[in-house]
């Protein structure tokens, strides 16, 4: 069998977006991703379907595996014949052990590529508005391991060097031998007054910094309950924190953000939560499908030029309709002198690309008002297709049926429950590390609360969550089933969400 081969890819600070563009096609194309606890979980999110995820977080006195066993994994993997993405938080060669693997992968004649990370030396002090360098401070830094404990006898680090140094320094994993460094430090010339700061989970909406001098870093390290993994960045650089803090000003710093969406649909509403300042927890309770029975549909497209009005009510619906028109070898022009009713501005836009005229579009997104709109556009005995989801509401195709309408309703696609593991949702529930959970449709409320094994589990871990819906009928579901919105979006978009989301912060 031919031998794998394994990408050691520095994850990044943590920051989902700081992963670099190689790294994320490694991810996307890999048979096996081994992963650690400082790469960012949604990273497996860019994985396909088939990968195989192996935990192998490490942390101070608790490995799920040794570092021998981790590379005696990466061995094994490649020995299958699989493409193997190791994922190393920060750059693999910056004190992640990365050149150790790279070894054991070399003596066992295993191909391997090295793709380099942002490491959290310099991020995670940019985020807490720290420059490493700077003109009127410093031109040059060090990096430092902070794990090696200065008061043994043989050291690899010169403190005697260090201590006179007026070099920005950064120790790296050191946050328990912090009283030690501090201390070593000013036995070796550092002013007492030097300024110093500890940043724990940098470029994460957890991100805590703590401020001082050498002299009360630790106090204030003890009120501000900051713990590893955190970073020590010392020097004058750290005075500018008072100016250049940018990221904790965002409208959504400190905000976990579950995003429901079908996974395919997600990152839309994620990235508008990122780059808010927010990190989206994407949990996807449905999962968009082709229908399996095409002959409705397929009759409909063939017979397309009959109809007087096609009326689109989503982005999934003309997604699956052309596609299958494709498939059918027909265009456009299938659709004769048909005119276009989009539900929403996302599903003009899906339209407008396809080189198709709207001809209407409702102002507002619900059956309702849609109907009042349309039955100033629609003639008695008018022929109407309507391609949707098997599980839409009947009040459109009823409405219109009451006026005359021929309405002739087509399953384009089919919304199923999506195959999740709830484990970790339901453990960071547990955890309070969820702020708001989102609900765009219906479906994924109903799916989304099957998660809960009973209605008390439910209700104790939603204490202090804030639910937020895009608009009065996916509020009403979720009335109906025992939750309480605290938001609902009056423009019933993605946009519109968040911006609800955000004045409610604003309060």
């Amino acid at each position: 069998m031919k031998k794998g081969i394994v990408y050691l890819i520095g994850a990044g600070p943590g920051d989902v977006k700081l992963i670099t563009l190689k790294a994320k096609e490694i991810i996307e194309s890999a048979d096996v991703i081994v992963y650690d606890r400082l790469a960012n979980p949604r990273l497996l999110s860019f994985a396909g379907e088939n990968a195989e995820f192996i935990y192998v977080g490490k942390k101070s006195s608790d490995h799920t595996l040794s570092q021998d066993q981790i590379n005696r994994l990466l061995v094994e993997k490649a020995n299958e014949g699989k493409t193997v993405a190791r994922l190393k938080g920060g750059d693999p060669f910056v004190f992640g052990r990365g050149g150790e693997e790279a070894e054991e992968l070399l003596e066992d004649g295993i191909d391997f590529e090295i793709v380099p990370g942002i490491t959290s030396a310099i991020a995670v002090p940019a985020y807490a508005g720290i420059p490493v360098t700077h003109r009127t401070a410093t031109s040059s830094f060090k990096i430092i391991t902070g794990h090696e404990d200065p008061t043994k006898d043989e050291s690899q680090i010169d403190w005697d060097i260090i201590g006179k140094d007026q070099s920005t320094l950064i120790f790296l994993m050191g946050v328990s031998n912090l009283g030690k460094i501090v201390k070593k430090l000013i036995e070796k010339g550092k002013d007492e007054k030097t300024p110093i700061a500890l940043i724990q989970w940098g470029t994460r909406p957890e991100q805590k910094v703590a401020t001082g001098t050498l002299e009360t870093i630790e106090e204030n390290v003890k009120k501000a309950g900051i713990s590893s993994p955190a970073i020590i960045i010392v020097g004058e650089v750290v005075k500018l924190r008072e100016k250049l803090n940018w990221f904790e000003k965002k409208p959504f710093f400190g905000k976990r953000i579950v995003v429901t969406r079908a996974r395919e649909q997600a990152s839309a509403l994620s990235s508008k939560i990122e780059s808010l300042g927010g990190e989206a927890f994407e949990f996807p309770a449905i999962k968009i499908t082709e229908t399996t029975d095409k002959k409705p549909l397929d009759q409909a497209i063939l017979n397309a030029d009959s109809y007087q009005w096609i009326i689109f009510t989503s982005v999934n619906g003309v997604k699956y309709f052309f596609k299958r028109m494709q498939e059918l070898n027909k265009d456009i022009r299938t659709l004769g002198n048909a005119k276009i009713c989009a539900i929403g501005p996302v599903t003009k836009r899906h339209l407008e690309e396809k080189g198709l005229i709207v001809d209407y579009m409702p102002e507002k997104f619900v059956a309702e008002k849609i109907i009042e709109g349309l039955s100033q556009r629609l003639e008695k005995g008018d022929r109407i297709l309507l391609p949707r989801a098997d599980i839409a509401r009947p009040i459109l195709v009823e409405a219109m049926s009451s006026m005359g309408m021929q309405v002739e309703e087509v399953i384009t696609y089919h919304t199923v429950t999506e195959n999740r593991d709830q484990e970790e949702l339901l453990d960071k529930l547990r955890e309070k590390m969820i702020d708001y959970i989102t609900f765009t449709s219906s479906s994924t409320v109903l799916n989304f609360l099957a998660v809960f094994p009973d209605e008390a589990t439910k209700n104790k871990l939603l204490i202090g969550v804030k639910i937020a819906c895009i608009g009065p009928v996916t509020e009403k579901t979720a009335r109906d089933n025992g939750l309480h919105p605290d938001i609902v979006a009056e423009n019933y978009t993605i946009d519109g969400l968040v911006e609800a989301i955000k004045e409610s912060l604003g309060e």
